[in-house]
């Protein structure tokens, strides 16, 4: 029985590792070696657009900006409203924003993050904990000296000196490691994604991935984590996905939507969502 035994895990290890490495291998060498359609927004912004028809085994879009911070630092900014829900274009518009990207989870009926958000000084929602995002264990902040993503908690983020502060999650890379995700379904299951990092060479990266349609199947966080690890980044976090993921670029459309948000069903630019908050660069 033990030989038996013995001999199946042989042949498991035989046969299925080397395939499940060679598997995470394409899927790297595709990231890496993609041949994104690349547009320069302005000097040090930089939109990267790629659809893959077999990456993790599914069909998927991706949409990412990568901003040069030692050039634009100063131009990161967050904007939200307390109660008021608005799409992130509407938000962008308002804010005379370049790029924008959806942000925090939010109380989809009396509007707010549910989540610590200050802006430019000013606390906007204090995430009391009757209603907090349990998934909220990180912190993207701007201050005067630098931008930070990091894991936190509620008396760090009460006591960030930093203007801007958003809680939000889960925290996906933390100084070039991998956080251990806990298994649940919206850890592990397929949804449109939207996220940010900070790679080494410090650069802040706005990403979003379609899904919840057959020519964008959406990613869990685990592979997520992995597209900004091949990616450099050093530190990266989830924001609020679904329906709510919107890339905007001002004058790349006719909305300035260049991703394909999901709330209307259908494959294009039209599906936006209202949302509480964004980060956007002026």
């Amino acid at each position: 029985m033990k030989v038996h035994y013995l001999l199946k895990l042989s042949t498991f290890l035989l046969f299925y590792i080397p395939t499940l490495v060679f598997s995470q291998d394409q899927d790297s060498l595709q990231i890496v070696q993609a041949h994104w359609n690349k547009k320069e927004i302005k000097k040090g912004v930089i939109w990267n657009q790629g659809h893959f028809s077999n990456l993790f085994n599914s069909v998927q879009e991706i949409n990412w900006v990568e901003i040069d911070l030692r050039k634009h630092h100063k131009h990161i900014h967050i904007a939200g409203d307390s109660t008021i829900l608005k799409t992130t274009s509407k938000f962008a518009e308002e804010n005379m924003a370049l790029v924008a990207i959806n942000a925090s989870f939010f109380d989809m009926k009396n509007g707010g993050s549910v989540d610590y958000l200050k802006v430019d000084g000013k606390i906007i929602n204090t995430g009391k904990q009757e209603n907090s995002n349990v998934r909220a264990n990180a912190v993207f902040s701007i201050s005067d000296k630098n931008i930070r993503i990091e894991q936190t908690n509620k008396i760090t983020v009460q006591e960030s000196d930093a203007g801007s502060v958003m809680v939000a999650g889960p925290l996906l890379i933390d100084e070039n490691e991998y956080v251990l995700l806990p298994k649940n379904a919206f850890n592990d299951n397929r949804h449109p994604r939207t996220a940010i990092a900070i790679t080494g060479n410090n650069k802040l990266i706005f990403m979003v991935v379609d899904g919840r349609s057959n020519q964008a199947n959406g990613m869990n966080l685990h592979e997520l984590s992995k597209v900004f690890k091949w990616l450099g980044a050093k530190n990266a976090m989830n924001l609020d996905g679904g329906g709510s993921s919107t890339l905007y670029i001002r004058n790349a459309t006719d909305n300035g939507v260049v991703n394909y948000p999901s709330d209307n069903k259908k494959f294009d630019h039209e599906g936006q969502r209202s949302v509480a908050n964004i980060i956007y660069l002026k």
